[in-house]
């Protein structure tokens, strides 16, 4: 079900830091209009860690509700906490998500038993229900290995993973231990068309949320065997995908998002707006692309 280019949706927040719910649905309708193949809730990107339960539970909803079944909606249910996901997934699956997204928990960095016991428990809690993993060393400082990978794979509403570690070689090696029913997505912007080409499905993506339709093209390009054409827009964006993580994401997507009058430049504490000095960097690359003038 899901395949192709997912942005991993921000969530706009107004001047006094509540969720702006009107530029939410209208950049829920910006997405889909884009040519985007799915949707992702309160990931990294929509700042999931500085929502409080109702509010990622609403904002599932309202994604849901907006994207009406023109594209499948996974929702972000991750936590360092295995009950706290529990209770998230279950609302995700009552509120109409088609699957969850796990990542690995953080901070309490768990053994490869540990993360076995978390996600398989999740999975347990709600069997008909799919599930996706995300594999993000770099933020939550535990690694899924291939032996734990394999074992998951083997519960049968585990579908996929969402692969975050930039390793090109990594896709190979899971499709030949997980098989090719395993669902592989890539995490990185800057590796969809690599990750395509060694076995991956598609991208869940901070870029999309920029420039939907392109990243949308790379992959039916890709599908449909020109792989040139694919190739050129990969090259064309490479800049976006560079600058959109000149600092800790989504504060840049946040800001260029606000260039194209999408969102305010609105972030909630830890978070804040990058440097002036990155605002000309990303400013200057959105005007090469014509985003902006």
């Amino acid at each position: 079900m899901f395949k192709g280019s997912i942005p991993a949706v921000i969530t706009p927040f107004d001047e006094n830091k509540s969720i702006d719910f009107d530029n939410l649905n209208k950049h829920i309708d910006f997405l889909i209009d884009e040519e985007s193949h799915g949707l992702v809730s309160c990931g990294t990107t929509g700042e999931s860690p500085t929502l409080d339960h109702d509010e990622h539970k609403k904002i599932t909803e309202v994604i849901i509700k907006r994207s009406n079944k023109k594209v499948p909606v996974m929702a972000g249910c991750g936590s360092n906490s295995t009950k706290e996901s529990i209770e998230l997934v279950k609302h995700a699956q009552s509120a109409g998500a088609d699957a969850s997204l796990l990542v690995s928990p953080y901070y309490n960095k768990p053994s490869q038993e540990g993360l076995f016991q978390h996600f398989s428990e999740i999975a347990n809690s709600v069997p008909s229900f799919p599930i996706y993993l995300y594999n993000i060393p770099g933020r939550s400082a535990v690694n899924i290995n291939q032996k734990t990978m394999v074992m998951l794979s083997k519960i049968n509403n585990i579908v996929g993973v969402k692969d975050a570690t930039s390793d090109l070689s990594l896709p190979l090696e899971t499709k030949l231990n997980c098989g090719e029913e395993f669902i592989q997505l890539s995490g990185e912007d800057a590796t969809f068309l690599s990750f395509l080409i060694s076995g991956g499905e598609g991208c869940i993506s901070v870029s999309a949320n920029v420039v939907p339709k392109l990243c949308s093209r790379i992959y039916t390009n890709w599908k449909e065997g020109k792989i040139k054409k694919a190739m050129e827009i990969n090259e064309l964006i490479y800049p976006i995908n560079k600058v959109l993580f000149i600092e800790s994401s989504p504060s840049p997507v946040k800001y260029a998002l606000t260039l194209m009058n999408k969102c305010k430049n609105n972030l909630r504490l830890p978070l804040v707006s990058i440097s002036e000095e990155n605002k000309i960097i990303i400013k200057d690359v959105m005007k090469s692309l014509e985003l902006i003038n």
